[in-house]
């Protein structure tokens, strides 16, 4: 016995050395910054699908699981030769960094579409990656109809990639990075830039483990609360993935509402709060600080933004007999927490139509579309501009204001006790003229492909929101086949503009702008 003991040690030591080998001494390889992130991301993929794959084939008398495997197979191989025959430099330069994680993205949206696109459920390619897309995205617009009759593991597939754009492929791909002797953190800062960094440990590893611990954590958390408020093992587990990744994806048609029970609504409504707060404080307050929950103006921002919303909608839902006045505060505090968390779950069933927004009052839906844009907190999982924004930008509107009325004044921009300087003020508010100006153009392609308005600028909102349903004829109730081909072509490349905060997208571009216009002037000087 100690003998094999002893050789098994051998054999584990041996095969350790080989990996550092593979993994390090790679100057026999290409390098490419960009490729061998997107392997590290398409490998982290395959154990979803593989999951996904098992439960159809335990689940379903259809061949779908066979469809699934392959997709999980081709991923596998995509991955494997990216991450063998690519290597990365030690120094990521910003322009590097950003296409990374662009490219991550996208290639995920790909290889995550194979499985939907090889089961058929959803007819073209074009559709299957609507639908990945808005999985990866955290979106939740969806153009499965029906959802309810398909295979099962296609649906947990669904679950499942909404799960992994919650905190994001890159962020897990970054505790890979260190062991090479690269740095990970820009990888994190680009995937979710905010006003200021704040690490949860010293080592960039440490804080991607830390991250995902926790965010394994609540999902757990959510799955068992589920459980026990009346739901299936798969139904609990399914819902537990879209709650904590605030994406909204349902294996129902009615979402949240096919379950129409109070109790299961509750949970999801807690799950969603939390989760569209900043992990950060989430990990200071289980090391031992739950004060720093009270000292974030962000967070108090982002409690009386939902409640305020919940009340008033409530209100005038009353008011103007939508539903009675229980089911008016259910929907009430319901929807102001899926929009203001960027969710998108719907609660309206059979005998709670009021749970349907694009049913609402007109007063009522406009308190809604200031959720749809603002978000979550910066370090959730949550879309939208994120509440520190707002206040940022608010305050700067505030302090360029009294610059106007007294020239000589001294005026800082501050968070709390910190004061904000000008780079950062620039920066944020350049984001939110980004986000201005492409809320518009989206909204006029969408209109020139033949949308009314109201659908045309909710959908981009909620497409650059990440927030699933939107106004009009893409309510909580319907889906995005309402809109043509063309059109589901912008609201993807919204979807990702709005996940990866624009910066990373809109540099990529410019970056493939700029390298295409320096060889052109090459080929003309030849």
């Amino acid at each position: 016995m100690t003998a094999v003991v002893a050789a098994a040690r051998q054999g584990r030591t041996a095969v350790k050395w080989a990996l550092s080998q593979l993994l390090v001494d790679r100057s026999w390889n290409v390098t490419s910054r960009v490729g061998f992130v997107v392997g590290l991301g398409l490998l982290f993929m395959v154990p979803g699908m593989l999951v996904a794959t098992l439960v159809e084939w335990g689940s379903s008398t259809s061949n779908e699981e066979v469809a699934m495997g392959l997709g999980a197979l081709v991923t596998l191989a995509g991955g494997t030769l990216l991450v063998t025959f690519t290597r990365l430099e030690q120094d990521m330069p910003p322009a590097s960094v950003f296409a990374a994680v662009a490219w991550t993205w996208i290639c995920s949206s790909i290889f995550g579409s194979l499985p939907l696109w090889f089961s058929g459920e959803l007819g073209s390619f074009d559709n299957a990656l609507f639908e990945s897309v808005s999985g990866f995205t955290a979106t939740g617009s969806t153009v499965l109809n029906p959802i309810e009759g398909v295979g099962r593991g296609v649906l947990m597939w669904r679950q499942i990639i909404q799960w992994y754009g919650g905190m994001g492929m890159v962020v897990l791909a970054v505790t890979i990075l260190p062991f090479l002797g690269v740095g990970g953190l820009s990888l994190i800062t680009a995937e979710a830039p905010g006003p200021t960094s704040d690490r949860l440990a010293p080592r960039v590893s440490s804080t991607a483990r830390r991250l995902w611990a926790l965010y394994g954590g609540i999902t757990l958390a959510i799955a068992a609360a589920l459980m026990i408020a009346g739901l299936s093992f798969y139904d609990a587990v399914a819902h537990a993935f879209t709650t904590a990744s605030t994406g909204g994806f349902s294996p129902y048609d009615q979402s949240i509402g096919h379950f129409n029970s109070v109790a299961v609504e509750a949970v999801i409504i807690v799950g969603m709060l939390v989760c569209g707060a900043s992990f950060t404080l989430h990990w200071r307050a289980i090391s031992g600080r739950p004060r720093a929950y009270g000292q974030s103006s962000e967070f108090r921002t982002y409690l009386i933004v939902i409640l305020a919303a919940a009340a008033a909608t409530t209100m005038l839902n009353w008011l103007y007999d939508i539903s009675d006045f229980s089911n008016s505060i259910r929907n009430g505090i319901f929807n102001a927490a899926t929009l203001g968390t960027s969710t998108g779950f719907g609660n309206a069933s059979g005998t709670n139509q009021g749970g349907d927004f694009a049913g609402w009052t007109s007063g009522a839906q406009a308190l809604l579309l200031p959720l749809m844009v603002m978000g979550g907190m910066s370090g959730s999982t949550a879309g939208g501009l994120k509440v520190l924004r707002v206040q940022v930008v608010s305050k700067y509107m505030r302090v360029g204001l009294l610059r106007v009325k007294h020239p000589q004044v001294v005026a800082r921009v501050k968070l709390g006790q910190m004061a904000l300087s000008e780079p950062v003020l620039q920066r944020v508010a350049g984001l939110v003229a980004l986000y201005a100006f492409t809320a518009f153009a989206g909204t006029m392609v969408l209109s020139m492909l033949g949308q009314d308005l109201i659908t045309s600028s909710s959908g981009t909102i909620s497409a650059l929101s990440n927030m699933g349903p939107a106004l009009g004829d893409a309510g909580p109730t319907s889906n995005y086949l309402v809109f043509s081909r063309p059109a589901r072509a912008v609201l993807m490349s919204m979807m990702l503009i709005g996940r990866l905060e624009f910066f990373a997208i809109f540099l990529v571009a410019v970056s493939a702008y700029e390298r295409t216009r320096r060889l052109t002037r090459v080929n003309l000087r030849r």
